[in-house]
């Protein structure tokens, strides 16, 4: 932390946040939270109050901060406006103001199923709040009247419900953890080979990620083995893809130049935000190596500990 200018976190109205690695570590009994990342999506939804030497009242600290797109499976929630509180003892007052949004490439789960197992672990999220690649791929398909054949984790089948799957002319693979068989990637590839014009869409393009257990392959490795055997180039629906945070940017309603990303993927998450223009910091948590700060492309405008450092810095900022 020390010898970063946090100076432009004044600016910041915006954050979006990975949640896997950033919020929890993922894991097969369902994961377990970071230390402080509940806390501190709290803090973000409530705000930073400052009370008199008296104890008289409790004002609201004034936040411009609209940081509504955070790495979903590692951090990311959103604030759509001004919320009231009841502060024991004291007048009522607003929140911050805070503007948030998990961005995640999370295809293993729905984005219902998702939302309830973070609630269950303490972060107060919505379904809205979270920006995932299968709604957008189903909005792709449909715009350009493909039917496809799902290599995707079966928790995520449900997403593609309203899509026509029969007689598929493209393929969508996502993270499909033990069902990335060799037996499903080669009816994946062989459809793909047969096709006059063979499109591949991969939810997200990770090369891992980080369970309560150690390190797992991401889709980007089973992404990389079709491109090879078909020669193509696979569409990236998800981060680190340009138009996947222009979505969630949109959805957060802030501007790049006043967002941050926040996340634990040098690549995607830091690398991908950076490309449109906003701010991002890396978090020491999740799949976090400390190679990455040796990155030969990819600097992060700021490595932090964990989510709640961050916090604690942009909050301090905005004080001043």
């Amino acid at each position: 932390m020390a010898g970063w200018g946090w100076g432009w976190a004044r600016a910041v109205r915006g954050l979006l946040l990975d949640v896997s690695g950033v919020l929890y570590d993922s894991g097969a009994d369902g994961g377990a939270p970071i230390a402080g990342s509940a806390e501190a999506v709290r803090r973000m939804h409530r705000g930073c109050y400052h009370m008199d030497q008296s104890s008289q009242c409790c004002q609201r600290a004034i936040f411009e901060v609209s940081l509504r797109i955070i790495d979903a499976l590692g951090q990311l929630v959103v604030l759509t406006g001004w919320e009231k509180l009841q502060v024991p003892g004291q007048p009522r007052i607003k929140a911050s103001g805070l503007k948030l949004q998990l961005c995640t490439n999370e295809t293993q789960a729905t984005r219902a199923d998702f939302v309830r197992k973070l609630r269950a672990m303490g972060f107060d999220v919505s379904v809205a709040e979270v920006t995932a690649p299968a709604p957008a791929a189903c909005r792709l398909l449909q715009e350009r009247g493909l039917r496809p054949h799902l290599l995707v984790h079966h928790d995520l089948v449900p997403e593609f419900a309203e899509i026509d799957k029969t007689n598929p002319n493209c393929v969508v693979l996502g993270d499909a953890a033990e069902h990335f068989t060799y037996a499903n990637l080669n009816e994946a590839f062989r459809l793909l080979i047969g096709m006059e014009k063979p499109v591949l869409i991969s939810l997200g393009k990770g090369r891992y990620y980080k369970e309560t257990d150690g390190l797992k392959l991401d889709v980007g490795a089973y992404m990389k083995a079709l491109e090879y055997a078909c020669d193509i180039e696979a569409e990236v629906v998800g981060k680190p893809a340009k138009s996947f945070f222009e979505s969630a940017l949109a959805e957060l309603g802030v501007p790049a130049e006043q967002a941050v990303m926040i996340g634990d993927d040098i690549v995607s998450d830091v690398g991908g935000a950076q490309q449109c223009g906003m701010r991002a910091l890396q978090v020491r948590t999740g799949k976090y190596r400390p190679s990455d700060e040796h990155h030969p492309l990819v600097k992060p405008d700021a490595y932090v500990n964990n989510l709640a450092e961050a916090v604690d810095i942009i909050l301090q900022q905005q004080q001043l």
